[in-house]
């Protein structure tokens, strides 16, 4: 494949470097690259990779832009908020370079769709946010043979790896179990640095491009650690788990499985519904308490700054770390009602109370955000 007059004026720094020269930016210009995800990671990995002119990227993403997508994630513009991330994504590339051919997948990536969309591709880069689609992605690409470009972040912290079973451990070999549902908060729970998935995003696009051109010393067998306040890189040694349930000597598992009910997300739909029934509120179901005027202690189990921002009125600060040591002034035999930011936390308090005698504990379905969107659209939505 060569190159154009314009294509050489291009990548011009590229193909002056003896490590890339022309016959890699051959190779990058015929490579296939999936990623995952065009949030906080897949956005300046996107971005980047079509800067290099790696020839083919895909992109999986089934979310909407929202307002508070944009203080991290830079390939969305104010005027796509409230449409596809796709086409928003496809949008930013096509007006960086228009030579970069996209497929996009308005999809949520599963065991049904994961294997056909992933064989397209010679590289998967992993842009997600959720265990289950991370080991749906690790097992996939141990199982095509395909090298997995893993980065994840919260708040001030940033990790970046390769996994590759072929040359190394998977992800697997490193997680071999996920945390207990709900143990881990999201970012939407826990909060990011907005330039933090910036700068992991970008370690994952370098070594994106490392494999391409098969130059450099990958992350493969190595975790990358990244700490934004004290400005520190670390590196963990990486090894291959000879009983990796995928990738060892004695595999077991040989196809994709329910993600969901490996992270302890399924629940049977008669147990859900017995449950939400039992210790969830809707937020209708609670305005109409509060304009009978019934007696119920309402508790915010957020953080204090999360309360500066904005509120239920009526509500008592108690976050959930100190909920413990706060309930002997609770009254037992009352009604209280628990929320959050988005239902997960005050899901949690609500079993925590229960489990300790208090009978009347519901919490807030959606959380306070929820309450922004159903009842009260002047209180911000975070």
């Amino acid at each position: 494949m060569n190159l154009t007059n314009e294509q050489i004026s291009r990548y011009s720094r590229h193909l002056i470097l003896p490590e890339v020269g022309l016959a890699g930016q051959e190779k990058l210009q015929e490579a296939k690259v999936l990623c995952i995800g065009s949030g906080g990671l897949g956005s300046p990995i996107i971005l980047y990779l079509a800067a290099a002119g790696v020839g083919t990227l895909g992109i999986v993403d089934f979310d909407n832009v929202e307002l508070s997508n944009l203080q991290r994630q830079i390939i969305h513009r104010e005027e796509w908020v409230g449409k596809s991330k796709n086409d928003s994504a496809k949008s930013s590339v096509n007006a960086l370079n228009s030579d970069i051919k996209i497929t996009t997948y308005d999809e949520r990536l599963t065991s049904q769709n994961a294997m056909g969309i992933i064989k397209e591709y010679d590289i998967v880069v992993d842009g997600t946010d959720n265990f289950a689609t991370r080991y749906l992605v690790n097992d996939a690409t141990v199982l095509l043979k395909k090298p997995n470009v893993y980065g994840s972040i919260f708040r001030f912290e940033g990790q970046a790896s390769v996994f590759y079973s072929e040359k190394g451990p998977c992800y697997r070999c490193l997680y071999p179990a996920p945390p207990p549902p709900g143990m881990v908060p999201s970012c939407a729970e826990g909060g990011v640095l907005g330039i933090l998935p910036g700068v992991i995003g970008l370690i994952q696009s370098t070594e994106v491009i490392k494999l391409i051109l098969s130059k450099g010393d990958s992350l493969i067998g190595r975790l990358l650690l990244f700490e934004a306040m004290p400005m520190k890189f670390r590196e963990l040694k990486l090894k291959k788990d000879p009983d990796c349930p995928i990738c060892g000597k004695n595999a077991t598992i040989k196809e994709l499985v329910d993600y969901d009910e490996f992270c302890g997300l399924g629940r049977g739909e008669e147990d859900m519904r017995k449950t939400d029934a039992d210790i969830e509120i809707t937020t209708h179901e609670l305005k109409k308490l509060i304009d009978e005027k019934s007696s119920f202690t309402l508790i915010d189990v957020r953080e204090p700054h999360e309360y500066e921002i904005c509120r239920i009125e009526g509500a008592t600060l108690i976050p959930l770390a100190t909920i413990a040591n706060q309930m002997t002034g609770l009254d037992q035999t009352g009604e209280m009602i628990t929320y959050c930011h988005a239902g997960i936390r005050s899901y949690k308090a609500a079993e925590f109370l229960k489990s300790m005698g208090f009978g009347k504990v519901r919490s807030l379905k959606g959380g306070i955000k929820a309450w922004s969107k159903d009842i009260d659209p002047s209180i911000p939505v975070y």
